[in-house]
This record gives C-alpha cells, structure tokens and sequence, in this order.
C-alpha cells in the first residue's frame, strides 16, 4: 500500500486537476482521494456558495433575473447554464460573481492539507488566474469525440448544447500544451486508476525532494 505521508499544515505542494467537460475530474479526484491526496474541488465550493438564501444567489437573481431561482427559492442550475453558455457576456458576468470566492475559499482550504501534496480541482484551471494557486498541473483527457458523447449524456444536452459548452472552454490541444502531466481517460476506469496510481507515486517522490 502506498502511504501519503503527512506534513505541516500549508506547506503540501498544490496540484491543479483539470480537464474538458465531462473528461473525467471527478473519477480521477476520487482515485486520487481514495490514496489519501486531500482534494479541494472549486465545483462543490460554487455549490455551497450558491445555496438557498446565499449572497452569491441573491447576486445572482438580482444580475439575471428571477426566473433563474425555484419556487422554492434554489437556483434553477439548467435554465442558468442555458443562459451562460449562449451568451459569453452573461457567463463573464457569472464567473465574476462566482469566481473571487470560490478562489478565496479554495486557498483556505488548501492550506490545512497535511500531505506531502494536495489536489485542487478547477475545470476552467487555464482560462482563469486559479492557475497561479497550484505548483503543477493535470489534465485528464480523452478524445472530443467522447467527450461530447460524455457530456450530452450527462447532462441530458442535444449536441447544440453540448458544442457551445465545450467552447467556452479551452480547446483540448491548449490544455494537453499547458499541461505538466496528462491523465487519459479514454479508456476503462481501472486503466484509468492504474495511471492514477503511476502518478502517486512520481508526485510524492516530487513532493518529498521539494522538501
């Protein structure tokens, strides 16, 4: 068994996770989580910001509308995401709502790892200045073909949708560029958590001659 060993509070090295939608973060963070890596992941910290009665929400009523909350007063997340992802103003608009606290929260968190390293989870890494929070990058992968099959499955898109969503990201190819090491999702989960486990180890061998 490979044991993550354990340091002083804010001084694990930070790796950013990322990747297209619907490539495969989430199945990568959990694998890596499942070795004891502390992950912080920026989508479950926007939903907690935008719960029920959050400032974030109110924020986001008052700059788009009523009708993107519930009747019961929750965000209506596919009428919001219809929205953004037709109109880049409206997205800009979201992400400057969404974005500083989601950050700030992600460096607080981070700074009580106590592990050699530690993973932040951030689908747009690259499009935006969380690059600056993480010493080196992933990039889970896999080819645009699947993952435009990925994403309308799992989201319930048509492929209209689908194509406007994966736009507004960076192209695969600026990612793959960008990236210091490379996940490939394309195949079975277990390929998938054996090249997790292969990077373990090179990032703990990483984490410990910084030391």
């Amino acid at each position: 068994m490979i044991k993550t060993p354990k340091v002083d509070p804010g001084s694990a090295m930070r790796i950013g996770l990322t990747g297209g939608a619907a490539a495969g973060k989430t199945a990568v963070a959990d694998f890596f989580a499942a070795l004891n890596v502390p992950i912080v992941d920026t989508d479950v910290i926007a939903r907690e910001l935008v719960e029920a009665g959050s400032p974030a929400l109110g924020q986001i009523a008052a700059a788009f509308g009523a009708e993107m909350l519930n009747d019961d007063g929750t965000l209506n997340r596919r009428r919001l995401r219809e929205s953004v992802f037709t109109h880049d103003e409206e997205r800009r608009r979201l992400e400057s709502i969404l974005h500083p606290p989601i950050r700030k929260r992600a460096a607080e968190l981070a700074c009580h790892w106590q592990a050699a390293y530690g993973i932040l989870v951030v689908p747009l890494l690259f499009e935006t200045d969380f690059h600056d929070l993480v010493d080196s990058t992933i990039v889970v992968d896999c080819s645009e073909a699947q993952q435009l099959e990925r994403l309308m499955q799992r989201d319930d898109l048509t492929k209209p949708q689908a194509k406007r969503m994966l736009a507004a990201q960076a192209t695969r190819a600026e990612r793959l560029a960008a990236a210091d090491h490379i996940i490939d999702n394309s195949g079975t989960l277990a390929q998938t958590q054996a090249a997790v486990r292969d990077l373990h180890v090179k990032l703990l061998a990483a984490a410990t001659a910084t030391e």
